[in-house]
């Protein structure tokens, strides 16, 4: 999986990979925390579901919109590398105090997770993109491989984090979280050797002759129009897919029959499908744009972003057919759900690993981190919709939320598709390869 990749790739896949098994360990057991009664065996804040996903709406959006500041953090005066540390250090403390059982620890925990993936994500992504040269063909597929490891880090914690959250404890399942991060802080401390010249404070890239203070070029201006223009859908594609941690969840525990040979299947370790079907076929969709790219087939980053919207808004409607065998049946099948995500997974594997690379390719070096902090506070735009979108259903209804989704993700991306030769003309050959294997300019030796 790593083969023909710099070194520095391992670090940063395996860092991010224990960043987030704690936010998605987390992440898969908050809104159930939040509304399971105080008086159950394992007992929760006892919250409204509305109110809960508001909560988890504002938080995802703050979790991202926190990613500009890190950025410019990092571009302006610490560098990616030591902004990345600063921010899972923050982590391991906002997760570890989320393992106290008291409404002052579980505001102290978030607020301090808001500050450390604001740090910590933008920058980590970032420093990706700098092990590769202008125009190398590898950096989308190192994008790829990176995406990997942080849906083996989901994965594996929906499965651990959440089974242990939800059957044995919430704050447990929390505590675990904060050693899953505190791992992730010490790959990243043993790897330095391997990211030299990679992350670097500004002064430092200065002295490299990266002229910071160099006014934009027109052409410049142009692929910062289009990375604004590709934050739409960004905030699109995540106020659709992230349904999965609000309504999804809450519908998974409530409607969706989970009984398997006379066992039920915990809620959280439905989160896990997802990053599963990611990980089965990640490569494999990677692949296949890989060789339609090479046969000189249509294959840019916004049109695979259309794409993949499309794709993952398909998955909706199997949850309006889940919503439909409710109302008939009472409950619903699993194989609905698993269906949504696999759906919403490819849609996901079209979109999302190559607009982390569609940004490194088009951002001027000096806004480098900045515009990658955009890209995630589009994320966290996204996230805070999501959530809007989920207290709607309380009203609303389910059915026509999701078949509402289905319906807006069609027509947005046929209008993508439509005026997609504009904007690539905009992009001015940023995606361009160079045919020949050049060098990666970190380091000699390839892992």
């Amino acid at each position: 999986m790593f083969k023909g990749h710099p070194k520095g790739l391992y670090i940063l896949f395996f860092t991010e990979m224990w960043e987030r098994f704690s936010y998605y360990g987390m992440r898969a057991i908050l809104t159930l925390y939040m509304i399971t009664s105080v008086t159950k065996d394992n007992p929760g804040l006892g919250w409204e579901d509305a109110f809960a996903l508001s909560i988890y709406g504002w938080y995802t959006m703050a979790v991202y919109v926190m990613s500009v500041p890190g950025g410019i953090i990092a571009d302006r005066w610490l560098g990616q590398k030591k902004t990345v540390l600063l921010g899972g250090i923050l982590l391991v403390f906002g997760h570890s105090i989320l393992a106290i059982d008291a409404i002052w620890a579980f505001a102290a925990g978030l607020t301090l997770i808001v500050l450390g993936v604001g740090g910590l994500k933008p920058n980590i992504s970032t420093m990706v993109g700098g092990l590769y040269r202008e125009g190398d063909p590898r950096r989308d597929h190192g994008f790829t491989v990176f995406y990997i490891g942080i849906n083996l880090g989901a994965f594996l914690a929906s499965l651990i984090v959440g089974g242990i959250g939800e059957i044995y404890g919430w704050h447990y399942g929390f505590g675990l979280a904060g050693v899953g991060m505190l791992l992730g802080v010490s790959v990243f401390l043993y790897g330095q050797k391997y990211l030299k010249g990679v992350g670097d404070p500004p002064k430092q890239r200065m002295e490299a002759k990266v002229d910071i203070k160099k006014p934009l070029t027109k052409i410049e201006k142009d692929r910062m129009v289009v990375l604004f223009l590709s934050f739409i859908i960004i905030i699109v594609f995540w106020a659709s897919f992230e349904q999965a941690g609000g309504l999804m969840n809450i519908y998974t525990n409530s409607k969706v029959d989970r009984i398997l040979f006379g066992w039920q299947i915990p809620t959280s370790w439905f989160q896990s499908l997802n990053p599963f079907f990611i990980m089965v076929f990640g490569t494999i969709i990677a692949t296949f744009w890989l060789k339609r790219q090479r046969s000189n087939k249509e294959a840019s980053t916004l049109f695979k972003m259309a794409i993949g919207t499309m794709i993952m808004g398909t998955g909706f409607l199997m949850m309006s057919g889940a919503s439909l065998q409710t109302t008939s049946a009472g409950q619903a099948g699993m194989y609905w759900i698993i269906a949504a995500y696999l759906l919403h997974t490819i849609g996901e594997l079209c979109a999302s690993p190559t607009a982390l690379s569609f940004i490194t390719k088009l951002a001027p070096v000096k806004y480098g981190s900045l515009m990658m902090g955009s890209y995630f506070a589009a994320t966290g735009l996204g996230n805070k919709v999501a959530g809007l979108l989920g207290e709607s259903a309380s009203h609303a209804g389910e059915l026509q939320v999701f078949t509402g989704i289905f319906i807006f993700t069609a027509v947005f991306g046929i209008l993508l598709l439509i005026f997609l030769k504009k904007l690539k003309a905009l992009t001015h050959g940023a995606e361009d390869l160079i045919e020949d294997e050049p060098e990666i300019a970190t380091e000699p030796d390839k892992a």
